[in-house]
């Protein structure tokens, strides 16, 4: 970092300084991805806030998700106050311009934003299977039920549509065994159960039609300032695996949606992932590999992506790598993980000849940061330690009343707001199963199918004679029981029957004998009896 002369200009987006230093985050380097971390209340929500106003004002669309509530003031203009003027006094701060961001809100259950939906096939087994918590054998018959629906042509839309597929593979697994491999009932049961786990946490409304165009966050308003979409995420939290793998999917259709654009003056859109560890906690390592590689791809998709949470430690370090612009919050070494956590964050900022690092990352106030961001040249700069400019907008949430305008005059009001519910797999298989059954009738259940048998109609008050079946062909052995019990069949075998089928039973085994020894003898040049 430098003096004003040397880095600040206007296509640069100052973060923050002290004294003569400024720390600036120029845009062209904006998409190699960058980490904010610091313990609670050390000030990431402010930080998060002025990068996000700095893009906006170049005209790149920011997304970020709520997850304490208090974003939404990015949609108002600032004000000054007494508090605000001492703290800028104080750290000799110019005071911000202040004015509103445009802002549109989106919310997975539809309360607080305009809805956010995708497909059941959209989403992919792979991330299906980490939403629903299910291991290595329970995930890979999910993706055969995926590919069974495939191959049948049927549309998984909704949570009705997978439900009605497991139903359908469960029931037929013999049927598919041969073709697809083996389909247990215990994991189809696995699948179901976090089926039923996601619905009861409200997540069937994050599945369905119409589903979120990726295009729709990547707006401006007529002043050229990009748009900021803020995802209400206080709720969805309760359900952190979805909060994570709804955030990871919405990477990965950038990733896939984008065109290769190479390096930019300025990123297409910047990506904030609040709460970043929910997304690695116990995260299989199929998906970690997933994720390192749309973190290390999508930069030449003009998306920069930047991580945020309490301890370096979260992030794993082949991601942790791939991250070069660094804000620092004040961290707490109480115990031996906090230790260790400093001392990684201190080994991963490059060093500065005036500055301990180390001793700094414990000792730094509210508001106050450590930051290296990449030079012009792609190289990270010395570690300064400077103050986060307040934000031109309003800090703290925004009221109901100020909510419902925004969504009223967002630019994609009235788009999302009706669920569309089309002819999917659970209408097909319905079908089916209506078809299979002639009309007017029930079907049986768990009964194989057979003939029809004509039956008399039975006056009332009257028993009808069960009929009587015919009557087996009898062998000699059969005779001989029937010479010695009495001559009639019944249900409980006689001493006769018992004697008889004991002595026939000998007589063949012996006489088997007898045959397979001759055979052999044959075969192998044994001696005769």
């Amino acid at each position: 970092m430098a003096a004003p002369d040397d880095t600040h200009n206007d296509s640069s987006i100052l973060i923050a300084q002290h004294d003569d230093t400024q720390c600036c985050l120029l845009p062209n380097k904006a998409n190699r991805h960058g980490l904010i971390t610091g313990a609670t209340g050390t000030g990431k929500t402010i930080t998060l806030q002025t990068m996000a106003e700095g893009f906006s004002r170049l005209g790149v669309p920011v997304f970020m998700a709520d997850v304490k509530g208090d974003l939404t003031g990015i949609s108002q203009a600032g004000s000054s106050s007494p508090k605000l003027a001492k703290l800028l006094e104080e750290r000799k701060l110019p005071e911000p311009t202040y004015r509103a961001i445009p802002t549109t809100l989106w919310d997975v259950f539809g309360e607080q934003g305009h809805p956010v939906r995708a497909t059941i096939s959209d989403l992919g087994p792979l991330l299906l299977a980490r939403m629903l918590n299910l291991n290595e054998t329970q995930a890979g018959v999910l993706q055969l039920v995926f590919k069974i629906a495939d191959d049948d042509g049927l549309l998984l839309l909704d949570m009705k549509d997978l439900r009605a597929m497991c139903q359908d593979v469960g029931d037929n697994a013999s049927k598919y065994t041969t073709e697809y491999g083996n389909i247990s009932a215990a994991s189809i049961g696995a699948i179901q159960r976090g089926l039923m786990q996601i619905e009861a946490q409200g997540g069937e409304k994050f599945f369905g039609e119409p589903m979120l165009n990726i295009v729709d966050f990547m707006q401006t308003d007529t002043n050229g300032f990009g748009m900021v979409n803020i995802l209400a995420a206080d709720k969805l939290m309760n359900a952190p695996r979805l909060y994570a793998t709804f955030l990871l999917w919405l990477l990965s259709e950038l990733f896939e949606t984008l065109p290769e654009v190479g390096d930019l003056d300025k990123p297409k859109i910047v990506f904030f992932f609040d709460e970043a560890h929910l997304l690695f906690n116990d995260a299989p390592k199929v998906l970690l590999e997933r994720i390192e590689l749309v973190v290390r791809l999508v930069r030449s998709k003009g998306v920069g992506v930047y991580f945020v949470t309490q301890n370096p430690l979260d992030i794993p370090d082949s991601v942790l790598a791939q991250l070069g612009n660094r804000v620092q919050h004040a961290l707490r070494a109480f115990t031996p993980r906090d230790q260790k956590a400093v001392k990684s964050a201190a080994d991963t900022m490059r060093p500065n000849a005036g500055l301990d690092i180390g001793a700094a990352i414990t000792e730094l106030a509210v508001g106050e940061a450590l930051i290296s961001f990449l030079d012009d040249k792609g190289r990270p700069c010395p570690t300064e330690r400077v103050y986060v400019l307040p934000p031109c907008s309003q800090i703290g949430p925004i009221t109901p009343s100020q909510r419902q305008a925004l969504v009223a005059e967002s630019l994609v009001a009235g788009v999302y707001e009706k669920e569309v519910d089309r002819d999917s797999a659970f209408e097909a298989l319905k079908g089916r199963t209506q078809a299979r059954q002639p009309a007017g009738t029930i079907a049986p259940t768990n009964i194989p199918s057979a003939a029809p048998v004509a039956r008399s109609p039975t006056p009332t008050n009257t028993t009808a004679t069960a009929p009587i079946p015919a009557a087996p062909e009898k062998s000699i052995f059969d005779s001989i029981g029937d010479m010695l019990g009495g001559g009639t069949r019944r249900t409980r075998t006689s001493v006769g029957e018992q004697l008889a089928r004991s002595a026939a039973s000998s007589i063949g085994r012996e006489v088997g004998r007898q045959i397979i020894r001759g055979v052999l003898g044959g075969i192998f040049g044994g001696s005769k009896r």
